[in-house]
């Protein structure tokens, strides 16, 4: 049976990444929508059929999944079981025979992780390390080798939940959009805010980055991925490349590295 269109699913805390990949494994189409963890199976799988119509794409042949959202993974794995007859491909570090995971518990690898391990892999033709940085509801810093070694990281608060904790913990503070001010000196409120959240947000980031590299025997590229990378891009100095697609297409990747496939 074709395996192609394949379906991608990234399955966050705040947002779920899909993308529709063909046999080339070029992503052609991609979505992203808030994860609803009250969703039952059918309605993920109106959902996804919304999607493909709006697209005017295929259905889905086979599906490869990654979740750090329970019950929300499973959901979709049941979705597309009942109402497109694909079995969904689960990653965890338990399924993935040639990563080799070097943590005190393997099996505690976040499975988005392991997907950036495989979206990092372009990068390190010049580099013996290379640092995704995925900026989502936390902030991962994923440090991994060539060989598909994944040798450690930082898991940091996202800039938006330690926005989200400044507002529920300050009652005077207003609400603001989490984008760069004309200068770091803020001269109201508002402004003031932007650069504590963005700027500060960034020097913490550029700080990690070079403590990293530091503890790394050979030089690191940085790659910066997830939804608040577009709003450091350019402030951040430690990052060398930005790749809004990485995890989705890292999905597709250890999709195809699989033996058989």
């Amino acid at each position: 049976m074709p395996a192609f269109p394949l379906l991608a699913v990234d399955v966050g805390n705040t947002s779920t990444v899909l993308g529709l990949a063909d046999a080339s494994h070029t992503l052609t189409h991609t979505w992203r929508v808030r994860t609803g963890r009250e969703m039952l199976p059918d309605d993920l799988a109106l959902q996804l059929r919304g999607l493909l119509d709006l697209a005017g794409a295929g259905a889905p042949r086979a599906a490869v999944l990654s979740s750090v959202a329970p019950p929300v993974g499973q959901n979709y794995a049941l979705a597309l079981k009942r109402h497109f007859a694909v079995d969904a491909f689960e990653v965890s570090a338990e399924n993935l025979p040639d990563v080799r995971v070097e943590l005190d518990q393997p099996g505690a690898v976040g499975a988005d992780r392991l997907c950036n391990l495989f979206g990092a892999e372009k990068y390190l033709a010049q580099s013996e390390y290379a640092v995704v940085v995925d900026f989502g509801t936390s902030t991962n810093f994923d440090v991994i080798g060539r060989g598909r070694r994944f040798i450690g990281g930082v898991l940091a608060t996202g800039a938006q939940v330690s926005a989200d904790a400044l507002f529920a913990r300050a009652a005077k503070l207003p609400r603001i959009t989490l984008e760069a001010p004309a200068s770091a000196i803020g001269k109201n409120t508002v402004h003031a805010l932007q650069s504590g959240l963005v700027y500060g947000y960034a020097e913490m980031v550029d700080g990690l980055l070079r403590r990293i590299r530091a503890e790394l025997p050979g030089p690191a590229v940085a790659i910066a991925t997830g939804g608040f990378s577009r709003t450091v891009e350019g402030i951040c100095r430690e990052i060398d490349h930005y790749d809004e697609t990485l995890t989705l297409r890292g999905l597709v990747e250890l999709w195809a590295s699989r033996p058989g496939s």
